[in-house]
C-alpha cells in the first residue's frame, strides 16, 4: 500500500474500487454495506461470503488498485485501508469532514492526497464528488457535486511533482447537472454522465468542449472503462449503468456505438470492471451481480449495497 498514491475529496472523498483473487483464481468483490457498517468480501461467481469486515460508520465508497483497497466512511469522517489479499484492515485514517469518493492515481469541497498518511489538502470547490484521473496522470477532473454545474480541472503532472501537490487550473462547464465522469483509456476524451437527463456527453480532454452525445438511460448514470492494463482484447468497451432502469449499456468507446444492453437489478448504479468481468451493486436490493459475456450471477449480501470493487493480485 505504501507505493500507491490515493487522492480523496472531502465533500467527495476519492478512493478506487478493489479487486482480488482467492485460491483457484476466482474473483473477489468488495462491497460496501453501509446500513451494516461493513465491507463484505464475496467470492465470484459462487456468491460465497468470504468475510465481513467492520468499518467506521456509513461506509459508502470502495476502490482498489495494485493490491490495495480503500473504503470511505462519510459520516465516520474516515478512510480505511484494506489488504484485498488477506482481507484485513491495515489502517484507519480519521479526521476528514465529509469524505465521499476516492481514486488511486493510475500508477499507484477539498482534495486530500494520501501516501500512507495525509500529505496535502487542497480546496477545489464545494460539493466535490466524483472524479477521474487521466491515464497519463497529468490531469484530474472533479465534479463539484452529485448534480454538478462545474467540473474542476487539476494539474497532477507527476514529472513536475504535482501528483502530490495538485492545483486547480480551470473549470469545465458540463452543460447540465453532471454526476459521474471517466477518461477514455487513451486519455483523449472524458465521458460525463448526468443527474438531469438520460444522456452521456463526450468531452474533448484538450479543448474541454463536448463533441458527442450518447443515450445512457434514465439518470443518474455511472460510467467506467475496461482498460485492462493495456490488454487490447479487453480494453475496447465503455460501460454505462442506469440503476433506475436496471440497465447496463456497453459501448465501443472508440466508435461510440452501442454494442449491447444488459439487465441488472434495480438500483445498480455503481460498477467495477476487470478484463471483461463486470460487477454491480444494487443500492435498493442489496444484490451483487457478476456479468461476464452473456452470463449473469446475482447474490444478496446485505439490505443495501452501495459500491463494489473487483481486485486482482
Amino acid at each position: 500500500m505504501k507505493g500507491a498514491l490515493l487522492v480523496l475529496v472531502s465533500a467527495a472523498l476519492l478512493v478506487p474500487a478493489s479487486q482480488a483473487r482467492v485460491a483457484g483464481g476466482s474473483h473477489v468483490a468488495l462491497v460496501t454495506a453501509e446500513t451494516l457498517n461493513e465491507l463484505v468480501a464475496v467470492s465470484l461467481p459462487s456468491g460465497r461470503i468470504l468475510k465481513r469486515l467492520h468499518m467506521p460508520v456509513d461506509p459508502q465508497n470502495v476502490e482498489a488498485y495494485a493490491g490495495a483497497a480503500v473504503v470511505v466512511s462519510t459520516r465516520g469522517g474516515s478512510v480505511t485501508l484494506v489488504d484485498p489479499r488477506s482481507l484485513r484492515v491495515r489502517k484507519v485514517i480519521r479526521g476528514f469532514g465529509a469524505p465521499h469518493i476516492a481514486a488511486f492515481s493510475p500508477d499507484g469541497g477539498q482534495v486530500a492526497v494520501i501516501l500512507g498518511r495525509v500529505i496535502r489538502k487542497v480546496f477545489v470547490g464545494r460539493g466535490a464528488h466524483h472524479m477521474a484521473f487521466a491515464p497519463d496522470e497529468r490531469r484530474l477532473w472533479i465534479a463539484l457535486g452529485e448534480r454538478a454545474t462545474s467540473i474542476a480541472v487539476l494539474d497532477t503532472n507527476r514529472e513536475t511533482g504535482r501528483i502530490a501537490r495538485p492545483r486547480v487550473i480551470g473549470h469545465v462547464d458540463p452543460r447540465g447537472l453532471a454526476h459521474d465522469l471517466a477518461f477514455t483509456p487513451d486519455g483523449r476524451y472524458v465521458w460525463v454522465t448526468y443527474d438531469d437527463r438520460p444522456y452521456v456527453s463526450v468531452f474533448d480532454a484538450r479543448t474541454e468542449r463536448p463533441v458527442a452525445t450518447l443515450y445512457g438511460g434514465p439518470a443518474p448514470q455511472h460510467v467506467r472503462f475496461d482498460d485492462a492494463s493495456g490488454l487490447q482484447q479487453f480494453g475496447r468497451y465503455a460501460y454505462v449503468s442506469s440503476g433506475n432502469s436496471g440497465r447496463l449499456r456497453v459501448f465501443n468507446w472508440r466508435t461510440r456505438r452501442l454494442v449491447r444492453t444488459m439487465r441488472t437489478p434495480a438500483g445498480s448504479f455503481n460498477l467495477s470492471i476487470d478484463r471483461g468481468l463486470v460487477a454491480t451493486a444494487s443500492l435498493s436490493q442489496g444484490v451483487v451481480t457478476e456479468l461476464l459475456g452473456h452470463g449473469r450471477v446475482s447474490v444478496r449480501v446485505a439490505p443495501s449495497t452501495r459500491d463494489v470493487a473487483l481486485a486482482t493480485p
